[in-house]
C-alpha cells in the first residue's frame, strides 16, 4: 500500500507545466529564513522580497525550441536542465504551485550559469 504523502507529492510533481517554444521552466532556490551567520529569523516580508527578486534560478526543463536558433546561439545552448542560472531580478512569468514559486523564461534571458548558488544576493 502506498503512503498517502507519496501519492500527494507525485500529484504535485505532475502539475508542473511543460515549457513550450523557446521557454525555460525554472524553480527558485530555497530562501534562507535566518540572517547569514546568526540564529535571527528574517521577517516574512524580507524573505518574500528576496524570493521575488532573486537572480539565481534552477533549470527544470527546456522547451522544444530553446536554443535551436543557430544564428542567435552559434555556440549552442547557454544552459541545460539541472543548471543554476543567473537572470535579471523579476525575470520571466512568475507563478506558484502549492505555495512554491516557479518562472518561465525566454531562452535568451539567461545571463550566466552558476556553479554554486549559495551566497548570491541581488545588489
Amino acid at each position: 500500500m502506498t503512503n498517502e504523502t507519496e501519492v500527494v507529492e507525485e500529484q504535485k510533481a505532475t502539475q508542473l507545466p511543460k515549457p513550450q517554444g523557446w521557454k525555460i521552466l525554472c524553480a527558485l532556490p530555497e530562501v534562507e529564513d535566518k540572517f547569514s551567520g546568526t540564529d535571527l529569523l528574517k521577517p516574512e516580508s524580507i524573505t518574500k522580497i528576496e524570493e521575488h527578486s532573486t537572480t539565481v534560478l534552477f533549470v527544470i526543463s527546456l522547451g522544444p525550441d530553446a536554443y535551436k536558433d543557430s544564428a542567435k546561439f552559434p555556440n549552442g545552448a547557454w544552459c541545460k536542465e539541472g543548471d543554476f542560472v543567473l537572470v535579471r531580478a523579476y525575470s520571466g512569468t512568475r507563478f506558484k504551485i502549492h505555495g512554491r514559486e516557479f518562472r518561465l523564461l525566454n531562452d535568451d534571458q539567461v545571463e550566466a550559469v552558476v556553479e554554486d548558488p549559495r551566497g548570491y544576493t541581488r545588489a
